[in-house]
């Protein structure tokens, strides 16, 4: 899949954000290894610390349908600057991408996007191996 048709994606799940406090609108589109597309918005909340973020959402709705393998991701928040996932999402994306050479793709439209890798945007991360999981 390119990376215009993932930012479409998230564009779209960008119009169903619930934002009523910080009128902030994001939308992610996950794509998994098994070829599938999840998107997200972020839904925030009168308690602040129950807020979830698009990605999280997205990654959330992907796994809980049995997708466990992400292969990228797409966000767009600000329409005129790149919004960048916070570290929360960061360690998320860790725990779901297939390895740490995922792309992010970090958009205002489908023309107009930057790519970084996870790991450029979470260097010295904490994974699965520092349980000795892996």
């Amino acid at each position: 899949m390119n990376h215009e048709t993932l930012i479409k994606e998230a564009l779209k799940a960008r119009q169903m954000a619930y934002t009523p406090y910080s009128n902030f609108n994001v939308g992610a589109a996950v794509l998994t290894e098994d070829g599938k597309v999840y998107t997200g918005c972020n839904i925030e909340n009168a308690s602040f610390g129950a807020t979830n973020c698009a990605e999280r959402t997205a990654i959330f709705k992907a796994v809980s349908e049995g997708s466990r393998t992400i292969t990228a991701i797409a966000i767009v928040g600000d329409l005129n600057s790149y919004t960048y996932p916070c570290g929360i999402c960061r360690q998320v994306f860790l725990e779901f991408a297939k390895d740490e050479n995922i792309e992010i793709i970090l958009a205002k439209n489908e023309k107009d996007y930057v790519v970084e890798k996870l790991k450029d945007i979470i260097p010295g991360a904490f994974t699965k191996k520092d349980l000795n999981k892996e």
